[in-house]
């Protein structure tokens, strides 16, 4: 089997959306899942795109798990490195939906965050061989909410820097995952200082640093090769190499926003193992690589569920042919 040339670390779940917009969690009369868990995302998004990808995480032993294993082998996501709990359940996330598609999390039905089997992962467990000739690895923050997915974390970075893999972060801050949100900031902010890539919202800029500047962000880090700002409809701040930009985003009809952010790392990570690393030094490169994944992300946008509707590289380029 050909390896994966990049590794992706976290959770796997169900997003239950609402199938009625614009309700409430009671009014909501039936909801319909869909694979998600932002790492997933990415993993799915890279092989739609044409780069091998592989995931590690954790599921049930129950049918959402089976369902979730079969549908990224279904992809071509190599899952050598998903874990099965032989009691916890595959995580379930419901979701409410607004006329425009923006999102606003409901809960997880009866259970606590802690329930899950996605908070199980066993450092120990994690096989280094994915790791030997891999690129990049990406990881998200909600693993660092809980103690025993916090040391596969940092296994992980241990092997990403043996085998000289660069670690992109998406930050994703979503405080009902943590058992003790106060305890995110610091964390995460460790975490930060160990890779080379950060993917932040406008409002995980503001909560982390005080600012939506990336350069600022960068000067501060003092130890990235990039920041990128996503900013919804309203597209992505940068500062890539040496120098800074702004890309304003593309015009699309969007049924529901969820993985948006997911597809926008995977275009960029595409371009930058098609591209070069070196590459990011070039100003109109570096614009071309924020716009192509910036394309994949408003795509993303554009039917339910976040990966039903990630684009293969054809696809991008020809909604980037039809753009002014």
């Amino acid at each position: 089997m050909n390896h994966s040339r990049v590794i992706c670390l976290g959770e796997i779940l169900f997003d239950c959306l609402a199938d009625e917009p614009n309700q409430s969690w009671g009014e909501v009369k039936s909801w319909t899942a869909h694979p998600g868990g932002a790492p997933a995302n990415v993993a799915c998004a890279l092989v739609k795109l044409g780069t091998s990808a592989g995931f590690i995480g954790a599921v049930g032993s129950d049918e959402g798990g089976d369902r979730l294993l079969g549908f990224l082998q279904l992809v071509g996501v190599d899952t050598t490195g998903i874990q099965r709990h032989p009691s916890a359940p595959t995580r379930r996330v419901y979701v409410l939906r607004s006329g425009t598609g923006e999102r606003e999390f409901a809960g997880f039905g009866n259970l606590n965050t802690i329930d899950f089997a996605d908070t199980y992962l066993q450092a120990e467990a994690i096989p280094e061989s994915l790791f030997v000739n891999a690129d990049f690895l990406v990881l998200g923050t909600l693993e660092l909410a809980y103690q025993q997915t916090r040391h596969a974390i940092t296994h992980a970075l241990r092997l990403a820097d043996r085998y000289n893999l660069k670690i992109l972060v998406d930050i994703n801050w979503r405080p009902n995952f943590w058992p003790d949100p106060e305890a995110a900031k610091p964390l995460i902010m460790d975490l930060l200082k160990q890779v080379d890539f950060v993917k932040l919202s406008e409002s995980e800029s503001i909560w982390l640093f005080d600012t939506t500047d990336p350069g600022t962000i960068n000067y501060r880090l003092n130890s990235v090769e990039g920041v990128l700002v996503t900013k919804g409809d309203r597209g992505c701040s940068y500062c890539l190499g040496d120098h800074e930009g702004y890309f304003p985003g593309f015009s699309v009809p969007v049924q529901d926003t969820t993985g948006a952010g997911d597809g926008f790392v995977a275009g960029f990570i595409h371009q930058v193992l098609q591209l070069g690393i070196p590459s990011l030094h070039n100003p109109e490169t570096a614009r071309a690589i924020v716009t192509y994944a910036s394309a994949v992300g408003a795509l993303v946008t554009t039917e339910l569920g976040a990966i039903a509707a990630q684009p293969t590289a054809a696809q991008v380029e020809e909604f980037l042919k039809q753009q002014p």
